[in-house]
């Protein structure tokens, strides 16, 4: 499933990263890769706030629609 339809509070892992090849770069750099432990901290109009690899990060809809958990 998407990041997207995770829920506030939930661990989960990585399982893909979809998109352009640019796309997928980005999110490699972030840390976004396959087995990675995503957490979720808050999600708001369906952008969300997630802990990945000790780090913070902001994602917006289309984007964490990308990362297949």
């Amino acid at each position: 499933m998407p990041l997207t339809m995770a829920n506030a509070g939930e661990s989960l892992r990585v399982i893909k990263v979809g998109g352009l090849e640019d796309t997928k770069r980005f999110l490699n750099n972030l840390g976004f890769t396959e087995g990675a432990e995503v957490s979720i901290v808050s999600k708001i109009a369906g952008n969300l706030i997630v802990n990945i690899r000790d780090s913070r990060i902001a994602l917006d809809n289309e984007m964490a629609k990308k990362i297949m958990v």
